[in-house]
């Protein structure tokens, strides 16, 4: 399988990379690719989980060509996945212990949520009884869109192009124009219409993360993986987008119609800080996602009623009308009508 990443050009988006590759392990497994078998299925979800990791670490490796890490099975789940992320072989990545914890939670939090459109698209898949590997990599496609998974990279530009905590009230009256096109990412849920439940875990995450770097016990580590061209340092985009939730908060506006940070708001923020370029936020998302995609895979399955999906369509287009000949149809541009061929 490490020969199939060889493939993939140095400067391949890694989701491009996650899509081929899980796609690829249906290649490879053909002994957990019968869906009818609750043992291939255990087998098949044992291994994407596991894999997940590895091939997103990978993933990163050959997009910013640096030579692949192997997996420490010594490790846990989270550490590992930062040991062979930002290893290499000269030199040894010493995993810090809150940037592990932190990891776990965003795995936790984000594995599964709902019928959103990439769960959707694996049931869907599913449906039409394609093998595991197939329906998550068609998971993995659908979360690849910005509407899906890259609102943590919006909120990074968000906080950039705010610079500074002085100009948050500013910013918070654009936000309130409905003229102005600016917009407060990591505000409100179609869901939640309170603050989000794991917004306030990874708030808290959040500030463990900024202790470490206020601390120095994590400068070498972030220093040598953020953007070059950042404009803001891990610690002055932890500051703002704590002090902007404050003055947002307290804002009336947002009160009354219930805009409270949602989970994107802080977990982009707090990943940058780790080190982990914004090109791996969804790939993230996607390692995360992969149990809930299993999750929804295996009850649909297991459904003795369930039948290919096959969404009603309603035609709305133009009524009955009289077929003309070919030969008799206008030519574009001209009043004249189609000649006869005598071929």
């Amino acid at each position: 399988l490490i020969r199939f990443f060889a493939g993939f050009k140095s400067n391949a988006h890694p989701m491009a990379i996650m899509v081929g590759v899980v796609g690829a392990l249906s290649a490879f497994y053909h002994d957990s690719l019968d869906i009818r078998s609750p043992r291939q299925r255990m087998y098949s979800a044992y291994r994407l989980i596991a894999k997940m990791p590895t091939i997103a670490a990978i993933a990163y490796k050959t997009s910013a060509g640096q030579p692949i890490v192997y997996p420490d099975n010594t490790r846990s789940y989270a550490e590992n996945f930062l040991y062979m992320l930002f290893s290499t072989p000269c030199e040894e990545y010493k995993v810090n212990p809150v940037f592990a914890q932190v990891m776990d939670k965003i795995f936790l939090l984000h594995a599964d949520h709902e019928q959103n459109a990439s769960t959707t698209t694996v049931r869907i898949a599913g449906s039409s009884l394609a093998n595991p590997f197939a329906c998550i990599a068609a998971g993995i496609a659908s979360l690849w869109g910005p509407a899906h998974g890259g609102a943590n990279e919006a909120v990074l530009k968000m906080l950039t192009q705010i610079g500074k905590k002085e100009n948050i009230p500013l910013f918070i009256a654009k936000a309130k124009d409905k003229k102005d096109p600016f917009r407060l990412w990591g505000f409100g849920h179609r869901v939640y219409k309170q603050y989000d439940p794991r917004a306030r875990i990874m708030r808290k995450m959040c500030t463990k993360v900024l202790d470490e770097l206020r601390e120095g016990r994590a400068h070498h580590y972030h220093d040598r993986f953020v953007d070059d061209d950042d404009d803001l340092s891990p610690i002055d985009l932890l500051e703002l987008a704590q002090a902007l939730e404050e003055e947002a908060l307290a804002d009336e506006y947002f009160q009354k119609r219930k805009l409270f940070p949602n989970v994107d708001f802080y977990t982009g923020i707090v990943m940058k800080a780790i080190g982990i370029p914004t090109s791996m936020f969804t790939v993230i998302f996607a390692m995360a996602r992969t149990v809930g995609w299993i999750a929804n895979f295996n009850e649909m399955v297991d459904d003795p009623v369930q039948k290919i999906s096959r969404p009603r369509q309603l035609y709305c287009g133009s009524p009955k009308r009289q077929y003309i000949p070919l030969e008799l149809r206008p030519i574009a541009g001209s009043d004249r009508p189609h000649m006869k061929s005598n071929l």
